[in-house]
């Protein structure tokens, strides 16, 4: 047979695929009715063992791990078509908490540090203008969200050389919150030193341990300086300024020269030209405007084999971007993780009622942590 007529068969064998597909799908959602009818859980982890074991002992030695693929990822396209004609709590939040007007132009706003801070920045970016609270830490911006000090908070969430902040994502595992927008500041280093301090004078240098990062391999050409973190680039900018030293210098914006009375010794001394951090903005009541095409989600999975690909699966199902995914430790328990999930959906879209109805029937801890517009 030459290929023509091998691709009529291939056509042909496609064709009675989707017919059992569907009819398959059909049987799934009536199986689905019936378990929220009995108050059954969607998932029957046991009875899937059985079928994989089943259909693999009856396949050819050399396609088992590609019947073991295909069924796999039919047990998870079953499992989110039931899941997705569950009722959801977080869907029925969504929809209630959709805005017909556009992201405020002026508010009250948290951010760590003093003047000349990058999150200063970012505030001024998202609003026009920003009424800023200046607090110690990124618990502070937290707190101020929580106990309505503040309508917004703007924390910076990671950062495209350096990685994540993870005190950040630390705390995003205490506070209740929304995310409600996002904005990409490029970011560019200076260092700075007290008027009349030179080069050959440094014997220490402060500042964030993110900044430190950023602009590592240039401070690796400072031999025998001290390098010591601060909680905030302009905090440490602000410090040297106010210490009366002549050794001292501080890695901060180009800014923080003309607030704290610096020089400037070196311009754009991070690693990379393409450096940028992303910060977020949160509220304490959910907030989504139009625009809104990203969507965050923290989870906590069952510990077993597989946990992490059925969530996985659930999105490829969908057809739905995953562009982040980052786990950080649970306190106080070994070896538990939460995940991070950034994807791409408009807000309320089909696809996204469904993977939220999923997630929140299957997994341990769901968090659902905004649908917003990135700048």
């Amino acid at each position: 047979m030459d290929i023509d007529g091998l691709r009529r068969e291939i056509d042909g064998i496609d064709d009675r695929m989707l017919d059992l597909f569907e009819r398959r799908m059909a049987l799934a959602l009536e199986i689905g009715q019936y378990k929220r009818e009995n108050s059954l859980p969607v998932k029957d982890r046991e009875r899937e063992r059985k079928i994989l074991y089943r259909l693999c002992e009856r396949a050819e030695p050399e396609l088992e791990a590609y019947v073991r693929a295909l069924f796999s990822s039919l047990f998870e396209m079953s499992g989110s078509y039931q899941e997705g004609r569950h009722e959801s709590e977080v869907v029925r939040l969504i929809e209630g908490a959709r805005k017909p007007e556009s992201f405020p132009a002026r508010a009250a706003v948290a951010c760590q540090g003093v003047e000349g801070a990058y999150s200063q920045a970012a505030c001024d970016k998202l609003f026009s203008p920003a009424d800023i609270t200046y607090m110690d830490s990124f618990e502070g911006v937290f707190r101020a969200v929580d106990g309505g000090l503040c309508r917004y908070g703007v924390l910076p969430l990671e950062n495209s050389s350096a990685g994540s902040v993870n005190e950040v994502y630390d705390l995003m595992n205490r506070y209740r919150f929304y995310i409600v927008r996002g904005v990409k500041l490029p970011v560019t280093h200076t260092l700075l030193a007290p008027r009349g301090v030179k080069m050959a004078d440094i014997r220490e240098v402060f500042s964030h341990e993110q900044a430190i990062r950023q602009c590592s391999r240039f401070l690796k050409s400072l031999d025998g300086v001290k390098i010591t973190e601060r909680a905030n680039t302009a905090m440490a900018a602000k410090e040297a300024a106010n210490s009366g030293r002549t050794d001292v210098a501080v890695i901060s914006s180009r800014d923080c020269a003309g607030l704290y009375g610096l020089s400037a010794l070196s311009y754009d001394i991070q690693n990379t030209d393409n450096n940028y951090t992303r910060f977020i903005c949160i509220s304490k009541e959910l907030e989504i405007y139009p625009g809104a095409d990203k969507t965050s989600l923290m989870l906590a999975l069952k510990h077993k084999p597989g946990a992490l690909y059925s969530v996985l699966a659930k999105f490829y199902a969908h057809d739905i971007n995953l562009n982040k995914l980052e786990s950080r430790p649970i306190s106080g328990q070994n070896f538990e993780f939460k995940f991070y999930f950034d994807i791409d959906t408009p807000a309320i879209s089909d696809e996204l009622k469904r993977i939220l109805a999923g997630l929140e029937q299957e997994t341990d801890i769901f968090s659902y942590l905004g649908t917003y517009r990135e700048l």
